[in-house]
């Protein structure tokens, strides 16, 4: 994608970056041959941004070409708007108090350089005001209000403004910013998009293990894409991607859904998209919808306080009880008498006002199909773990034995049944990627969950398709990319 940085007088800009043009505002509003560009981000540098200004425009233009603006021009509404700025306060309150806890004044005014600030003290809250705001230049002021200090205005700093004692920051941080290695890597591979992948290094069980991510990497690349994995702290360079793949556990709960989100609110293409967390990450819902639309699952109850005491009659014992946003295994328990039942449903009501109770339906293997765009990539049988009814048992003392064995089929030996459920309860979930948990005994098939972020790990899901499955999941993004650069 190419990279258009827009300023107000390109000869003040000390500033030589490859891959990367630099060109005024006027030309840029101007000049018809912009355009005509396809595939380009706008980095909006312009001297101001005010209303009907040519900054203003340069991103208003962009993002009627098609271009993506940064900032774009809603950032640029929201810097002004008050009750915003008050909302920001009071969401950065606690890392604010942290920064100024030392500051004897009653007034502090933060200058802020992409997403940097001179004294690395600031340099957090100055990344995450960037996040929200995303104007290069910015400055924030600040007021000890006797009791707290609170953000008492935000402003765009116009490149002339900036006083000359900082200049030398100014273009240290412009010049990191734009040489970050996914900007300069473009000589031997002319990549069409930018692809960040979401993980998280320290993930005890992550859905895809480094050999996989490496290969995710090749394949996007072949396709076209550059690839740079990110982890949480990058949430505010998330605009400068055209499309977020998140391989890491997500939860409704946790940064995996805001990235989601704000990767959808960017118009990028993304998965797991955040409507496919919403409906998979809570059991509740799954129950409810797959009940619904008659497909057949164990027999379910959604437990709450004034019901729990029928939860014993309807199902008996061995049941299988679980926290509405459980995974891998967690969250989820067994219990074999009353007294087990009454302990575990207490302490899981304790967490949530819904909890789910499942008739227990022993078996040797769990099916794990991936659908894909409503078609099936792989299918897996999953074993239980050694001597443990699931195929996790985290309270195993000998790591080998935490998870079960595996057998990856060829996606022609999987009974039709198998086939027909899994494209039929994803189906009422969208067109993303997803992992169906299917359990077979006595000739009948139910689903157990759908899960919105399935395991895909070198030499287990991929073992009958290889690298072509990779591709698939990368060419579903890119197809997702040119629809939404179409609309």
């Amino acid at each position: 994608m190419k990279k258009i940085v827009v300023v107000g007088n390109p000869a003040q800009w000390h500033i030589d970056v490859e891959n990367c043009v630099v060109i005024s505002s006027k030309e840029y509003l101007t000049n018809p041959s912009w355009a005509g560009e396809r595939n380009a981000r706008v980095f909006n540098m312009s001297n101001e941004y005010r209303y009907q200004s040519k900054g203003y425009y340069v991103s208003l233009m962009a993002e009627a070409r098609g271009h993506k603006p940064i900032p774009n021009v809603k950032n640029i509404q929201d810097i002004k708007a008050t009750e915003i700025v008050k909302s920001i306060s009071d969401e950065l309150d606690e890392l604010i108090q942290r920064s100024f806890k030392d500051i004897k004044s009653s007034e502090f005014v933060l200058s802020i350089y992409f997403g940097k600030n001179l004294a690395k003290q600031y340099d957090k809250l100055s990344r995450e005001l960037h996040r929200l705001f995303r104007s290069p230049f910015m400055r924030a002021r600040f007021s000890y209000n006797g009791k707290k200090w609170v953000i008492s205005g935000l402003k765009t700093i116009p490149f002339k403004e900036i006083p000359d004692q900082h200049t030398d920051f100014v273009w240290e941080s412009a010049t990191e910013f734009f040489q970050r290695r996914r900007f300069t890597e473009r000589k031997e591979l002319p990549y069409q998009f930018d692809l960040a992948i979401l993980v998280n290094p320290d993930e005890k069980a992550p859905p895809s293990d480094k050999k996989a991510l490496q290969k995710f990497q090749e394949a996007a690349e072949k396709l076209g894409m550059y690839v740079e994995m990110i982890t949480k702290d990058d949430y505010s360079r998330l605009a400068e991607f055209d499309a977020l793949f998140i391989r890491e556990t997500t939860s409704v709960n946790h940064y995996t859904y805001k990235f989601a989100r704000r990767a959808q609110s960017e118009g990028m293409a993304v998965i797991d998209d955040p409507d496919s967390i919403l409906k998979c990450a809570n059991k509740v819902f799954l129950a409810e919808l797959l009940n619904l639309n008659k497909i057949p699952m164990p027999k379910t109850i959604i437990v709450h306080q004034d019901n729990k005491n029928e939860v014993v009659e309807s199902l008996g014992f061995p049941c299988v009880l679980k926290l509405p946003d459980s995974s891998f295994s967690q969250g989820v328990s067994k219990a074999k008498n009353l007294g087990e039942y009454q302990e575990k449903i207490a302490a899981l009501l304790s967490e949530s006002d819904l909890v789910i109770a499942q008739e227990f339906m022993p078996s040797d293997y769990d099916w794990r199909v991936g659908v894909l765009e409503n078609r099936i990539i792989y299918a897996c049988k999953y074993y239980m773990a050694k001597d443990h009814w699931q195929i996790y048992n985290w309270d195993s003392k000998n790591k080998g034995d935490i998870q079960g064995n595996f057998d990856t089929l060829p996606i022609e030996d999987v009974p039709p049944a198998i086939i027909e459920l899994a494209l039929k309860s994803t189906a009422l979930i969208g067109d993303g990627l997803y992992g169906v948990d299917i359990k077979e005994t006595a000739g009948n098939v139910v689903v157990i969950e759908i899960n919105d972020n399935p395991n895909i790990d070198s030499g287990v899901e991929d073992r009958e398709a290889g690298i072509e499955l990779y591709s698939w999941i990368i060419a579903s993004l890119k197809r997702r990319i040119q629809v939404q650069l179409k609309q």
